[in-house]
């Protein structure tokens, strides 16, 4: 007895897919917007369906819950920070100019560095649905930073006194430090440019 056939797959049409992918891109920008003026606990769903131009069923049919379109946004901002920075390999020095490189393009998207910055703020309390987002972010870049400091330390390029681990710290603090002054006043200072005057403190690298 032959087994019966399977009925074939129905696929969308490839013009359905670039279009679902441009109505998630076009929600996750309105959503970094709301989330960025208003906060993640107050910037509502509506408010971002509204920009899109959509309803609100609508938008929880690409993102069925706001954690879930947090997580999305978040998820998107580490993409593009990650892709500027070298691989495990090449730690070291390249991290370091990646991170002037990545504070330079921060300065284009001051959305996302708005966003970033009230988020990191709010998420410090245990109920914050990015709580556990930013918790296990600052610990995978501290130990990133803590493996490119100690590659310069094996180079004997961190100067006296300085340790792998407080260099890390350190490092994360002035990022977060310059972003909030820059936000605040954007005429006040290049990020890049005083992130590098940062590191040519302690450590002997052309940068």
């Amino acid at each position: 007895m032959s087994e019966p056939e399977t009925p074939p797959r129905t696929r969308k049409p490839r013009g359905e897919y670039a279009k679902t992918k441009q109505t998630r891109e076009a929600i996750l920008d309105a959503a970094l917007e709301v989330f960025a003026e208003s906060g993640y606990r107050s910037g509502s769903i509506r408010e971002v369906a509204l920009r899109v131009g959509m309803s609100e069923p609508g938008l929880l049919h690409h993102f069925p819950s706001k954690p879930e379109l947090l997580a999305a946004v978040l998820e998107r901002r580490d993409h593009h920070s990650e892709s500027m920075l070298p691989g495990e390999e090449e730690a070291g020095t390249l991290t370091l100019r990646g991170l002037i490189e990545l504070a330079s393009y921060n300065a284009t998207i001051p959305g996302v560095v708005e966003l970033y910055c009230v988020l990191s703020a709010e998420a410090t309390a245990p109920d914050h649905p990015a709580h556990d987002y930013f918790t296990s972010r600052y610990e995978n870049t501290r130990i990133v930073l803590t493996r490119a400091f100690r590659v310069l330390d094996g180079e004997r390029r961190l100067l006296r006194g300085v340790t792998p681990e407080g260099a890390a710290i350190a490092t994360i603090a002035m990022m977060d430090g310059l972003q909030v002054q820059w936000l605040l006043n954007r005429e006040l200072m290049d990020m890049s440019h005083e992130l590098r005057g940062f590191f040519r403190t302690f450590v002997d690298a052309e940068l």
